[in-house]
C-alpha cells in the first residue's frame, strides 16, 4: 500500500493537480472569508468561522472529485491497469494507497486554514472569544466529509476510463450525499419518517459534529459511508472487467 500511497502522491505534486487545488481552495475561502462583504466576518463583526464550514463542503463537492478523477480512470485510459496488477500487490492494497493519496492532498490543503483562527483569536474582543468546541467539532467534521468524498470520488473513477465522467458522477453522488437526502425528507411523502430519512444524509452528521459535540454514532456513520464505498470499488476492481 505504502509504495502506491508515495507513487500516487508524488505524481500529485508533480504535477500542476496538487497546487492548483490548494490554490483555488485556499484563494477562494479567502476571498469569502476576508474579502466578499456578505460573508467576510469583518463585516459581521462576530468572531467565528462559520463561512469556512459552512460554505467548505460545497467547494469540496467539485475540488475533490477534481482530485480523485484520475485515480482510476487514467490507469484504464492508458491500458496501465493490467500492469499494475500484476505487481505483487493486493486489490485493497492499490485501493487504499489511492484512497489515501487524495485524502492527504485535501489535508494539505485544509492545514493553512489554521491561520484563519489564529487570526480570529486575536481580533477577538476579548481576545480568544471564541467558541473553539465547536470549531474543532467542526475541524473533524470537515475532516470526516472530506475522507467520505475521497472514497465516492476512487468509487467514480473505478467505473469509468473518462475523468470527466468520474468528475461528473462523482460531484453528483457527493451533493446527493451531502444535502440529497435533506431535500428529500422534506418531501410529503416522507413526511412521517423526515427524521430517518434526513440520517442517510450527511449534512445531519456534518451539522451535530460542528456544535462541538463527537457523537460516536456520526463517526461510526462517516465510517461506514467510507467503507461502503470503498467495498464497492473492490468488487468492482475484482471483477476485472475492463
Amino acid at each position: 500500500m505504502l509504495q502506491v500511497l508515495t507513487k500516487e502522491f508524488n505524481s500529485f505534486l508533480n504535477s500542476l493537480i496538487a497546487y492548483m487545488v490548494i490554490g483555488v481552495f485556499l484563494v477562494g475561502m479567502g476571498l469569502l472569508v476576508w474579502v466578499f462583504p456578505e460573508t467576510s466576518v469583518l463585516e459581521y463583526g462576530y468572531a467565528d468561522m462559520e463561512t469556512l464550514f459552512s460554505l467548505g463542503p460545497y467547494v469540496f463537492v467539485f475540488l475533490i472529485p477534481a482530485i480523485t478523477m484520475r485515480s482510476f480512470a487514467e490507469e484504464k485510459k492508458a491500458g496501465t491497469m493490467e500492469l499494475l496488477f500484476t505487481k505483487p500487490l493486493r486489490d485493497w492494497d492499490i485501493i487504499l494507497g489511492k484512497y489515501l493519496a487524495s485524502f492527504l492532498l485535501v489535508l494539505f490543503a485544509l492545514i493553512p486554514t489554521i491561520v484563519y483562527y489564529y487570526s480570529l483569536y486575536t481580533l477577538g474582543n476579548p481576545a480568544g472569544n471564541l467558541d473553539t468546541p465547536g470549531i474543532i467539532g467542526s475541524y473533524i467534521g470537515l475532516v470526516m466529509l472530506a475522507a467520505s468524498f475521497c472514497a465516492v470520488g476512487i468509487f467514480s473513477s473505478c467505473i469509468t476510463p473518462n475523468q470527466i465522467v468520474a468528475f461528473i458522477v462523482a460531484s453528483f453522488l457527493c451533493f446527493l450525499l451531502f444535502t440529497g437526502f435533506e431535500s428529500i425528507s422534506t418531501l410529503s411523502f416522507w413526511s412521517a419518517n423526515a427524521l430517518q430519512v434526513n440520517q442517510f444524509g450527511i449534512l445531519y452528521h456534518y451539522e451535530s459534529m460542528s456544535r462541538g459535540l463527537i457523537d460516536t454514532r456520526d463517526i461510526l456513520y462517516f465510517l461506514s459511508v467510507i467503507f461502503l464505498m470503498l467495498s464497492i470499488t473492490k468488487l468492482i476492481l475484482g471483477s476485472r472487467q475492463w
